[in-house]
Order: C-alpha cells, then structure tokens, then sequence
C-alpha cells in the first residue's frame, strides 16, 4: 500500500494524514472485496524495514494501528470479516499485541472474507522462522530431513491454512516486491500501478482485477495444455 507520505507531501500535509488517508482506502477496498466474495486480502501495513524511519513517523504508526483496530473490529465482525495479524508480534508494545490478540478473538469465528494485516512482517523474516520450527523437529527427532517438502514449509508460515495468491498489486509506481509474501507469491500475477494508495479507489481496485483476468496462467504448462484443460477447442 505504497504511498501514502507522497500523497500527503503533494498536498503540502505531514507525512501522517497520508497514513490516515490510507486507512479509509483499506476500508473501502475490504468492502469492495466482500462485495466480490473475494476469499482472502493481504496488505503490508508495516515491514519489518519500516523500523527505519523517523521514530515520530513509527509512533504515529503504531497509534495509528491502534485506533484502527480499536474502531474498525467491530465493523468487520458485523460484515463477517476475519482478521489476521501476521509479523512478529514481539516487536510491538505489550498494549498493542494484547489489542491485537483481542481483535482475532472477536472474528476468529467469522466465515467470510479474510483479512490479513502484515505488520512487523517481511517475506525473509516467514521463511526463516518456518526453517526453524522445521529444524527444531528434525532436532528432537521428529523428522528426518528427506521428509521436508514445500507442503511441509508452506505448513510452517504465517500464512499456513490459506490459498497462495492469486493477484499482488502495488500501488505508488514502484517495480519491485519488496519483502512481501516471497514464496508464497511465487505464480501470483503482478500487477503495479501509479496509483497512490490513498487514490486506490474501488474503480481503480475494478481496473487491477480486469487486468488480472485477461491473463492466462499456465503454472509450467504450454497454451495448448490450458485450454484443453478449461475445454476450450480450437477452430479449424
């Protein structure tokens, strides 16, 4: 959900109503997906880089996703939305994390869409955590190292009992994936526009998923496999 700083800066706003702004998008784009019966929704709130920047700008941040939660739980339960944090919680104040556990707990039976909020999250970060859980088993005897599979690792992330994705879509113009979802990420359609988050409107949410369907995807398979597998035939 890149952003956010420009388009507050074009503004001649501080960098926070950005962040601000941008939560009334993540709004709008949740109700767009229930509204799609999209299964699950991702978005990278906060990398485990993001420690970085100006400590105001991380202070801010972190009410920021305090308040969000505080106001925005009780909405999601109504419209029987799940919530996920995944990262690593440990990085955040003990208010937060217990707020955080709270939130899960009120949606946690929910049965409609999902939504996951990466915060203190890198794809890095996923992989090697799930490399340890896996090397403690091999060590107390539990596994031999023959029996690990990609089944077994993708079974260790955070993102473990859910679908890989099918759409990753970047806003704020820039080319790169940036520490998000790597290995689940690997056959997911790119999709990055110029669009700044807090512009990412559902018209434009509409513009990235029709761009996302005129694509064929082949997962290691010729043209011809796909379309004899969909039943599609070819005219003489």
């Amino acid at each position: 959900m890149d952003g956010n700083g420009r388009w507050a800066q074009e503004r001649g706003l501080p960098r926070f109503s950005g962040h601000k702004a941008g939560v009334e998008t993540v709004r709008s784009v949740v109700e767009e997906c229930v509204k799609l019966n999209i299964g699950v929704l991702t978005l990278f709130a906060f990398s485990s880089e993001n420690w970085r920047r100006p400590a105001k700008e991380v202070s801010l941040l972190m009410d920021l996703f305090m308040l969000a939660l505080n106001r925005e739980v009780k909405r999601l339960k109504r419209n029987n939305v799940r919530l996920r944090i995944i990262g690593d919680h440990s990085g955040f104040p003990a208010k937060l994390q217990a707020k955080i556990l709270e939130a899960e707990e009120m949606t946690v039976t929910c049965t409609g869409l999902v939504l996951q909020i990466a915060a203190n999250y890198g794809g890095r970060w996923d992989l090697t955590q799930a490399a340890r859980n896996i090397a403690r088993q091999a060590a107390n005897g539990q596994l031999v190292p023959e029996a690990i599979t990609e089944d077994m690792l993708s079974g260790q992330l955070t993102t473990a009992g859910l679908p890989d994705p099918d759409l990753f879509i970047r806003t704020g113009g820039e080319q790169r994936l940036s520490n998000f979802l790597l290995w689940q990420s690997a056959y997911a359609e790119l999709y990055m526009t110029d669009v700044l988050w807090p512009d990412f409107n559902p018209d434009v949410f509409k513009q990235a998923l029709l761009n996302f369907s005129g694509r064929q995807r082949r997962f290691g398979r010729t043209t011809e496999q796909v379309k004899a597998s969909a039943g599609v035939q070819e005219n003489d």
